[in-house]
C-alpha cells in the first residue's frame, strides 16, 4: 500500500477533571495523554493498517517517550521523530465549558515541537513516501512551514499526492508566513478537508457548493467538507456524495476530526469509492470522541467495522 507522511507537533494534553473547571485556581487534572494533530492523524492512518510516518520533535522527557511508545505500538513509522535533550516536549491543558466549549493553555512553538527539522531520517522517510499530509495547525512557524514545504515538494517531485485538512482559525492567519503558506499548500493539494466554515476562509463564494466548485475550478481533485456528527459531503468532478455520521456519548470531541481525515486520506490512497472512504472516516471519527484522550478512541479497522455493523446513523449530511 501507499506510504502516507505528516510533519508537525507532538505534545501531551493534561485535562481538567471537572466541567467548568479553572485553571485560575487548583483543581483534579487527569493525563497526560499522547495528543498533537499530525500524531493523532498518523497514529490513526497506522491503527487501519496503512504505512504511515511522522516528522516531529520531542525532548528526552517522560512526555516524549510517551508519544513515541504509543505511535510504535499503534504501528506508525518513527524513525524521523527526533529526540531532543535539554528541550522539553509540548504541552496542552484543557478546561472543558458547561457550554461544551474548551479552553487550551499551550506550550508548543517554544518546545522541543518548535525544532522540528527536515534532517537525514527525515530524508530518508520522504524518499519512500507516496502522500504527504498537511494540518494548519502545523503550520506555526516559520521554521515549520519550510519542512511542511520541503515535505509537499519531495512527495510531488515523485509522483505522489498531497491533501491538507486547515484546521486553523481566521487570527491564525496573520501569524508570519501564514497566507503565503496557505497558497502554497493549496496549489499543491489533491484532497482538501476542511471543517464547516473553514472552507470559506479560501474562497469569495460563500456558500458550500459555490465554494467547493471554487476549489475543484483550482485544481483540487477532491474536497470533503466535515461536518461533526452530521457526517461529511465528497466532492469531486463526478458530483457529490454525502454520508452520515453515528450516534454515540460524547465524552472528548479533541482529534476526532484527525481520525476522520487519516482514514479517509487511507481508504483514498487505497482507491476505495467516496461512500466506502466516508463510511469509515465517519465511523473513525465517532469512535474518536468515546473517550477522554485525543488518542485513547482510536480504532484498528476491524473494531470500526464492528461499530459500523451496529451503529445507528443519522441523516445525510
Amino acid at each position: 500500500m501507499k506510504k502516507l507522511v505528516c510533519a508537525g507537533e507532538i505534545l501531551v494534553e493534561i485535562m481538567a477533571e471537572r466541567i467548568g473547571q479553572s485553571f485560575r485556581a487548583p483543581g483534579p487534572l487527569v493525563g497526560p495523554f499522547p495528543s498533537g494533530a499530525p500524531a493523532i492523524f498518523i497514529d490513526q492512518a497506522a491503527r487501519l493498517g496503512q504505512p504511515a510516518g511522522l516528522i516531529a520533535a520531542v525532548g528526552d522527557d517522560d512526555f516524549g517517550h510517551l508519544n513515541i511508545e504509543r505511535l510504535r505500538a499503534d504501528g506508525a513509522d518513527i524513525s524521523a521523530i527526533k529526540v531532543h535533550r535539554g528541550a522539553a516536549t509540548g504541552t496542552a491543558f484543557v478546561t472543558y465549558e458547561t457550554d461544551g466549549s474548551r479552553h487550551f493553555v499551550y506550550n508548543i512553538k517554544h518546545s522541543a515541537a518548535g525544532l522540528i527539522e527536515i534532517g537525514p531520517e527525515a530524508r530518508a522517510l520522504l524518499a519512500g513516501a507516496d502522500h504527504f499530509h498537511v494540518m494548519g495547525t502545523s503550520l506555526f512557524s516559520p521554521e515549520v512551514i519550510e519542512v511542511a514545504r520541503d515535505g509537499i515538494e519531495a512527495v510531488k517531485a515523485r509522483g505522489g499526492t498531497v491533501s491538507f485538512d486547515p484546521n486553523i482559525r481566521r487570527e491564525m492567519l496573520d501569524l508570519p508566513g501564514m497566507r503565503d503558506a496557505l497558497h502554497f499548500v493549496l496549489t499543491k493539494t489533491d484532497v482538501f478537508l476542511p471543517s464547516g466554515p473553514e472552507l470559506f476562509i479560501f474562497t469569495e463564494a460563500t456558500d458550500e457548493e459555490s465554494a467547493v466548485r471554487e476549489m475543484l475550478d483550482r485544481g483540487i481533485s477532491t474536497v470533503v467538507v466535515k461536518k461533526g456528527a452530521d457526517g461529511a459531503v465528497h466532492y469531486d468532478q463526478a458530483g457529490r456524495t454525502a454520508a452520515p455520521g453515528y450516534a454515540v456519548d460524547e465524552i472528548d470531541p479533541t482529534g476526532a476530526g484527525d481520525c476522520f481525515a487519516a482514514a479517509f486520506v487511507s481508504f483514498w490512497l487505497r482507491g476505495a469509492a467516496p461512500e466506502t472512504a466516508l463510511r469509515i472516516a465517519n465511523g473513525c471519527g465517532a469512535l474518536a470522541v468515546t473517550k477522554k484522550g485525543p488518542m485513547e478512541g482510536i480504532a484498528s479497522l476491524a473494531a470500526v467495522e464492528a461499530f459500523l455493523a451496529t451503529a445507528k446513523a443519522g441523516a445525510p449530511a
